[in-house]
C-alpha cells in the first residue's frame, strides 16, 4: 500500500471504458458511474489506471538480462527501477485511504512492513484487563457451558464452549521427527574483529558488532518427553537475526556425522528409532536395529566412538561444544571463497556425566538440562560460548589425505588452527515454550550473503529436507511469518 495524496489532480479521460472496471467489455464505452451518481467516475480511480499503466510502460524490456548469464552473473547489477508519478499507481485501492479502527488511520506507511521486527511487536500483558472470547468479546464464566435447565444437555450454541474446546484440540503441531526434545534461549553474537577480508557476512563486519541470536539444544533420537540425560548427539542450532536477513547455523555438539549422503538419512533415523513393534528403547540406540544398520556402514565408525564416549552425556548445555559440522564457503566482496568449519566452545568449558550419573539423573529429573539452562539464566549467570573458524583454501583441501565434504570426517586442529572469531552469550529466556523453542524453525538452507555452501552430499540433502519438514511441521509455506522465525530487518518480496 502506499499512501494517498488528497490533492491529485484530476486527470479526467474520455472513452477510459472498461479498463476502470472489474468486467470485461468495449474499451470505447463511457466510464463507469458510482452507485446513484450523475457525474463520471471519481478522478482518483481514473488517475490510478492511468498512473499504473504509465509505471508498466516505463520499463518496456529487461535491461539486466543479459547479465543473467556468464561470467557477468558472479557481479550482478541492481535491479531496474521506476518511479510512479503518483503514491495511487502501487496503492491496492483506491480507497485506502478511508480510516476506520480496523483498517487504520487511512495513511499506510511507505517502504516498511510492520510484520517484522522484535518480539515486542506480539508480546501480550493481560494483567488487570477483562476475560474475553478470541473474538474479544468479553465474558464472566469460561468454566461452566450453556444447559438447557439446570441439569439439562449442554446447548449447541454454546459458542464459548465450542471456541475453547476447538481451540484446544488443534492446539498442537507435531513433533519434530528428529530434535523433538530440546531447550532455547535468546542472546547475542558479538564480533571480536572485523572479517572482511574472508566474508562479507552481516555478523563478521566490524569488531564489536552484536548480533541476536536464538539457540536451541537438543537430543535427535527421542521424543518430545524423553529425558534430557540419555546417551545421544546433541543438537546445537543457532538462529542469527542479521541485518540482512537471517542465518541458520544448524550443527550438533559432535563435529562429524553418521553417513556421508543424505539419501542414507531417512535409514539411519529409522534404525536409531524405538523398535516398530514394541516402541523400546526409547531415546537409545542400544537396540538390534541400530547396531545391525552401522555394522553394514563402516563410514559410521567414527560417529560411533563420538556417541560412546562422555561426549554423548553433557552435563549440561552450558559446558557442551557445538560445531557446523559440515564444510562452508566463506566469500567476501570481491568474490573470492576460502573453506570454513564452525566451532562453538564453552566458555565454562567442556563436561559430561558418567554414565551412572546420567541413569540416576534421568529417573530423579527427567528436565535436567532444560532445568539447568533456565535457571542459570534466571539467576544471571549467563552462559557464553566462543566461535572460532577453521578456514582453509581449495588448494590446501586438495592436498589433504582425506576429503572435506566428507560429513564422517574432522580437520584435525594441527593441520588448520582454530582462530577465534566472536562470542555468543545468551541471556534471556524465552516467554512462551510453545511459540519460541517449539515453533522455531531452523533450516541450512537459511543463510545471508557472505556465506555459501560447499558440495558436501550431506549438507546438499539437509537444504531440501529442513526446510520440506518445517512445512510439515508448521502448517504450510509461511512458517516464517510465525513471530520467532522472522527476521529482525524489513522483508519485501510481493
Amino acid at each position: 500500500m502506499a499512501t494517498r495524496k488528497s490533492n491529485t489532480p484530476p486527470k479526467i479521460e474520455t472513452n477510459l471504458g472498461s479498463i476502470l472496471a472489474t468486467v470485461a467489455g468495449p474499451s470505447t464505452t463511457p466510464p463507469p458511474k458510482a452507485s446513484k451518481a450523475t457525474a463520471p467516475v471519481l478522478p482518483d480511480l481514473v488517475n490510478k489506471v492511468s498512473a499504473s499503466a504509465e509505471l508498466a510502460a516505463a520499463v518496456v524490456w529487461n535491461e539486466n538480462k543479459p547479465a543473467e548469464h556468464g561470467e557477468a552473473s558472479y557481479d550482478p547489477p541492481p535491479g531496474q527501477t521506476a518511479e510512479p508519478g503518483t503514491p495511487l499507481a502501487t496503492a491496492s485501492t483506491t480507497s485506502e485511504s478511508m480510516a476506520s479502527g480496523k483498517v487504520g488511520a487511512g495513511k499506510p506507511p511507505a517502504g516498511h512492513n510492520p510484520t517484522v521486527g522484535s518480539l515486542d511487536r506480539v508480546r501480550v500483558d493481560s494483567g488487570g484487563q477483562v476475560l474475553t472470547t478470541n473474538q474479544g468479546v468479553a465474558i464472566a464464566d469460561n468454566q461452566n457451558s450453556l444447559k438447557a435447565g439446570l441439569r439439562g444437555p449442554t446447548a449447541m450454541e454454546d459458542f464459548i464452549l465450542r471456541e475453547k474446546i476447538t481451540h484446544f484440540d488443534h492446539e498442537r503441531i507435531p513433533e519434530r521427527v528428529v530434535h523433538a526434545r530440546g531447550s532455547a534461549a535468546h542472546g547475542y553474537f558479538e564480533c571480536y574483529k572485523p572479517l572482511t577480508g574472508l566474508t562479507k557476512a552481516a555478523p563478521f563486519k566490524e569488531a564489536g558488532k552484536r548480533t541476536p541470536v536464538f539457540v536451541r539444544f537438543s537430543t535427535v533420537a527421542g521424543e518430545r518427553g524423553s529425558a534430557d540425560t540419555v546417551r545421544d548427539v546433541r543438537g546445537f542450532a543457532v538462529k542469527f537475526y542479521t541485518d540482512e536477513g537471517n542465518w541458520d547455523l544448524v550443527g550438533n555438539n559432535i563435529p562429524v556425522f553418521f553417513i556421508q549422503d543424505a539419501m542414507k538419512f531417512p535409514d539411519l533415523v529409522h534404525a536409531v528409532k524405538p523398535e516398530p513393534h514394541h516402541a523400546m528403547p526409547q531415546a537409545s540406540s542400544a537396540h538390534d536395529t541400530f547396531w545391525d544398520f552401522v555394522s553394514l556402514m563402516p563410514e559410521s565408525t567414527h560417529m560411533l566412538m563420538w556417541q560412546m564416549s562422555d561426549r554423548a552425556i553433557p552435563r549440561s548445555y552450558r559446558m557442551m561444544q557445538g560445531f557446523g559440522v559440515h564444510t562452508f564457503r566463506l566469500i567476501n566482496e570481491a568474490g573470492e571463497s576460502v573453506f570454513c568449519k564452525f566451532h562453538w566452545n564453552p566458555v565454562a568449558g567442556t563436561h559430561s556425566l558418567d554414565w551412572d550419573e546420567a541413569v540416576k539423573i534421568a529417573g530423579a529429573d527427567a528436565d535436567f538440562h532444560r532445568r539447568d539452562l533456565w535457571e542459570a539464566i534466571e539467576a544471571g549467570a549467563f552462559p557464553e560460548w566462543e566461535l572460532g573458524l577453521q578456514i582453509f583454501t581449495e588448494d590446501q583441501a586438495d592436498n589433504f589425505d582425506f576429503d572435506v565434504l566428507d560429513a564422517t570426517k574432522l580437520i584435525p586442529e594441527e593441520l588448520v588452527p582454530i582462530t577465534p572469531v566472536g562470542k555468543m552469550v545468551l541471556n534471556r529466556n524465552p516467554d512462551n515454550f510453545f511459540a519460541e523453542t517449539e515453533q522455531v524453525a531452523f533450516c541450512t538452507a537459511h543463510i545471508v550473503p557472505g556465506i555459501d555452501f560447499s558440495n558436501d552430499p550431506l549438507l546438499q540433502g539437509r537444504i531440501h529436507s529442513y526446510l520440506d519438514t518445517q512445512i510439515s511441521r508448521l502448517g504450510g509455506a509461511n512458517f516464517h511469518e510465525i513471530p520467532i522465525n522472522a527476521p529482525v530487518n524489513q522483508v519485501h518480496n510481493n
